[in-house]
């Protein structure tokens, strides 16, 4: 059963999770991007209710919203909390939001009690994870993490403005970005919650699960050549038809993926025909492939094993098959003690837990390069999220936030 005192904090966060949503740049579709206005004010928002919960609230020379509840000796190392604020266009108004709003529940709830625990907890409102207006992400956690390339200062948004002028008209300095980050030592650990953004949760019919890896991914431009030729006066025998052959690998690339298992996911989400007349067999078809999973062995496996594949329907069919990488991140596994930690949580609280990896990005891949990660995931209706159909059940953001502040308890206690 849900105590009173969880349901009432997880109400309050969906009234601010609420309140957040309405702060946008469109009245009529969530979009808040790194140093708009609208991201200025959700953090001094998020400062108040950090503020609330009995925490010191600074904001640092990235735009990362921070705030510290200090531990029973000040200065001691902190278990960090946190998720982002910002949205993607059109957005959904629980993804990054929920898990910085859950964080301030679990600090409040030590706040009401007056305990101090033996390691202080910060929580971080992430400035850009999701890279919408200059397409950089994890801008946020990379200055945290010290991790922020010199070359960002340059890019620009849609509007010509840069990332260096846009922090000059958000009242930071660029060249005080060095000061975002942190020391190794500053914490022992980050944990972020997040909403699933899939259906394995509600298909296991649990509200809460813990993240055994975030997925690494390859993606990668392809590129069959065959030749052109008449609809009507080339025989079947003598084609080189590449939207044929294409079409063979999409289905030999759905079905080796399924056979491989291990939570490994393959997509063909974009292609072009030419000459692309009703008439014409096709000479050159560009696709592309984006292949994620959680461990980066069995990964590339699956990779090495697509191509070959193409590469022998090509050739079966008198054709050319090329394939370029343009995009690669490696698996990030989450750590084995933090996993553990948080499913004795869950397992309190649900009676079971189920360990599952993300397909998406999170902050937690850049905090990942520095301090241990530990991830606990909510159930959402329908697997849905970027979209304003996204969606949590109050009690299962109560449940999430006393496993989480079990979890968050124990690691705080340890000196």
């Amino acid at each position: 059963m849900i105590r009173p005192a969880r349901l009432e904090a997880a109400a309050r966060v969906m009234a601010r999770a609420d309140e957040l949503a309405a702060i946008s740049e469109t009245p009529d579709a969530l979009t808040r991007v790194y140093l708009s206005a609208q991201h200025l004010q959700a953090n001094q928002r998020v400062a108040e209710w950090m503020r609330q919960a009995g925490m010191l609230v600074w904001q640092d020379s990235v735009g990362n919203i921070c705030g510290r509840y200090e531990a029973v000796q000040e200065g001691a190392p902190a278990v960090l909390l946190g998720s982002h604020l910002d949205t993607v266009r059109n957005a959904g108004r629980y993804d990054g939001m929920l898990g910085v709003l859950t964080a301030i529940e679990v600090v409040h709830s030590l706040h009401q009690q007056d305990v101090r625990l033996a390691q202080a907890i910060e929580i971080v409102g992430f400035c850009d994870e999701e890279g919408t207006r200059f397409g950089i992400t994890l801008l946020g956690s990379r200055g945290l993490t010290g991790s922020w390339p010199a070359h960002w200062l340059s890019q620009t948004d849609a509007e010509g403005i840069s990332v260096a002028q846009a922090m000059v008209n958000a009242g930071l300095d660029p060249q005080r970005i060095p000061q975002a980050a942190r020391d190794a030592a500053a914490f022992s650990s980050y944990l972020e919650l997040h909403i699933e953004q899939g259906p394995c949760l509600e298909q296991a019919g649990l509200a809460l699960g813990v993240v055994e890896a975030i997925n690494g991914a390859r993606r990668l431009n392809c590129r069959f050549t065959g030749e052109a030729g008449h609809a009507g006066t080339v025989p079947m025998s003598h084609r080189k038809d590449a939207l044929a052959a294409a079409a063979e690998w999409m289905i030999a690339v759905e079905s080796t993926t399924q056979q491989q298992g291990g939570n490994l996911v393959a997509t063909v989400g974009n292609m072009r025909v030419l000459p692309g007349a009703v008439n014409v067999i096709p000479g050159e078809v560009s696709l592309s492939l984006d292949i994620r999973g959680p461990q980066d062995v069995p990964l590339d496996a699956l990779l090495n094993e697509l191509l070959a594949m193409a590469q022998a329907i090509a050739a079966r069919r008198h054709l050319q098959f090329s394939a370029e990488e343009f995009y690669r991140i490696a698996a990030t596994p989450c750590n084995q003690k933090l996993q553990t930690l948080l499913a004795d949580a869950v397992q309190v609280v649900q009676g079971e837990t189920l360990s599952l990896p993300s397909g998406a990005g999170h902050d937690a891949i850049a905090m990942a390069e520095r301090w241990p990660v530990g991830m606990l995931f909510v159930r959402c209706k329908g697997g849905i999220s970027h979209h304003p159909a996204e969606s949590v059940q109050v009690e299962d953001v109560a449940l999430a936030i006393d496993a989480f502040g079990r979890a968050v308890s124990v690691l705080a206690a340890a000196e």
